[in-house]
């Protein structure tokens, strides 16, 4: 599905909702399954991103293939997904949740930051997680590792549909971060929730406001007629 294009406004809307909005309205559209769950930033101040799916898929290691030398053929996959990964995209690893080895180090993120990538997503383990850890570069990743990847991953393939902490992830689909985690868009949704994503939060901070106020979660929360009314004043207000 990566010839539907996504336009750079529709990836600035989705930058204004949180995950946790994002989750929502995919549910609203019948998909339960979107949030890469376990999967935590190394730095949280550098956490938010939005972009498109690149992704790499590993199996177990096997002992006669996964030797140092491996890393020596350009076309290694893992090798190939850093040097394939451009402006605006997104490293996705599917490792099983394998955490006794990393999948990515220091030099490999360094490499995929300066080829444009926005972040690097794992269900695995990374490695020189203390320097990654104080790059401005959104990494989220299950755990930490200091073993080498080949002692437990053979990477296989790059952009085929993969399996991120338990979530589908097809080459293209859209994915947000933000502190509390990361979810997945199917890409031909983006569009379409992108807007309502966005009022979603909106609304969310004034209901907030109003609860913090002393307002009781009955026509509050979900908002009446009478809140929705309100929230468009609030809007006004705001937006003088």
């Amino acid at each position: 599905m990566t010839e539907i294009t996504i336009e750079q406004s529709t990836l600035d809307t989705l930058a204004r909702a949180s995950t946790a909005t994002i989750t929502t309205q995919l549910f609203q559209r019948g998909l339960r399954n979107t949030f890469l769950n376990g999967l935590r930033p190394l730095n949280p101040e550098h956490a938010r991103f939005v972009g498109e799916a690149l992704t790499l898929r590993n199996i177990p290691a096997r002992e006669d293939l996964d030797v140092v030398d491996a890393f020596k053929d350009p076309n290694h996959p893992q090798r190939q997904a850093i040097e394939s990964v451009g402006p605006g995209q997104v490293l996705v690893f599917e490792c099983r949740g394998e955490l006794r080895a990393a999948n990515a180090g220091g030099i490999l993120v360094t490499r995929a930051c300066k080829r444009g990538a926005v972040a690097l997503v794992s269900d695995g383990a990374i490695r020189d997680s203390p320097d990654i850890e104080q790059m401005p570069f959104p990494v989220f990743v299950a755990g930490r590792s200091a073993t080498i990847s080949l002692a437990v991953h053979h990477a296989v393939a790059v952009n085929v549909p993969i399996a991120c902490a338990g979530v589908a992830v097809f080459p293209g689909d859209i994915l947000v971060g933000d502190e509390e985690g990361v979810v997945v868009i199917p890409r031909h949704l983006a569009a379409e929730i992108a807007q309502p994503a966005a009022d979603q939060e909106e609304m969310e901070r004034f209901i907030i406001e109003r609860v913090q106020d002393g307002a009781a979660l009955p026509g509050t929360y979900p908002p009446n007629d009478e809140t929705r009314a309100a929230f468009d004043e609030w809007k006004k207000g705001r937006v003088g």
